[in-house]
């Protein structure tokens, strides 16, 4: 880089005071020193020194000059270690939004960890079950459930066999019956999920190229998903969620998968940014983490 080579040997002259031992510690010729430091003085439109035949010393101008070059230097050289630095050692700010019930419960604990690892990154997040808009939110990228329904955003996997898994509590199995068959569910009462603009009361499940199709009735809805986590978990009903949420809870024995040689609707998880130039280096170390994590 030009410019920071002159001047890296401006600020040198000034130091030594001296064009020949400038020259010296610089390993160049004290012809080239002086060349710089003309070129520097035309650029400036001012004289940076004061020269004798013995020594040279600043002028007013040089020495102001030599603090502003002696910060862009300093700033240049930190730049270039940034960019050269550990590509597993990342900084800044990290901004990102996902389902409640999957960020509370399972995400959060597990950005945590990765903060551990990565001591200088500064997280956001926002807990939201409605697809947020990344073009008009300030985020870097989104946990989404599904295929983004814009072709142009860009999706990195993460869970990409994840399902939907119907699940109740002990309680709830032990006062109303287990059901054995998905078509059972319009004897029971569903807690169904709701967004802005629909209400998922359609719960599909397939074995061996069959699908059973339910309309799910119950008295309870809620547009988040951990309001439907804890309706289930205390009783209330048989719920409809992705199998990644459920997981702990069941292996806890808060709740009891049903129909278990059935599948439901696949929601694979992904890592969404509307352009790929969006995709930094925490952003694809973040990828890497959740999905060995996730895959346990």
């Amino acid at each position: 880089m030009k410019v920071l080579q002159d001047f890296s040997v401006f600020i040198e002259t000034a130091r030594q005071a001296s064009i020949t031992q400038a020259a010296n510690t610089l390993a160049i010729t004290p012809a080239a020193v002086s060349a710089t430091i003309k070129r520097l003085e035309a650029q400036f439109g001012c004289a940076l020194f004061i020269r004798s035949t013995r020594s040279i010393r600043l002028t007013p101008e040089g020495q102001l000059m030599l603090e502003k070059c002696q910060q862009a230097v300093t700033a240049i050289e930190s730049g270039v270690e940034s960019v050269k630095r550990d590509p597993n050692q990342i900084t800044g700010h990290l901004r990102l939004a996902m389902p409640s019930d999957l960020g509370r419960n399972i995400i959060i604990p597990l950005l945590d960890e990765f903060m551990e690892v990565h001591p200088e990154l500064i997280l956001s997040i926002e807990l939201c079950d409605n697809v947020v808009d990344l073009y008009t939110r300030p985020l870097d990228a989104s946990l989404r459930y599904g295929t983004p329904p814009d072709s142009t955003m860009v999706a990195l996997p993460i869970s990409p066999d994840n399902d939907r898994i119907a699940c109740a509590s002990p309680d709830y199995l032990a006062k109303y019956g287990t059901p054995t068959h998905p078509s059972e569910l319009v004897n029971h009462n569903c807690i169904n999920f709701i967004t802005l603009v629909k209400y998922h009361t359609k719960w599909r499940f397939t074995k061996q190229g069959e699908m059973c199709e339910v309309i799910a009735t119950g008295n309870r809805f809620a547009n988040d998903g951990d309001a439907v986590r804890r309706w289930m978990i205390s009783g209330k009903g048989i719920g409809y969620k992705s199998r990644i949420d459920s997981i702990p809870d069941i292996e806890n024995g808060s709740l009891v998968p049903l129909f278990e040689d059935w599948q439901g609707d696949a929601i694979p998880l992904n890592l969404v940014v509307t352009d790929k130039r969006q995709l930094t280096p925490a952003l694809y170390l973040l990828r890497d983490f959740l999905r060995e994590r996730l895959s346990r």
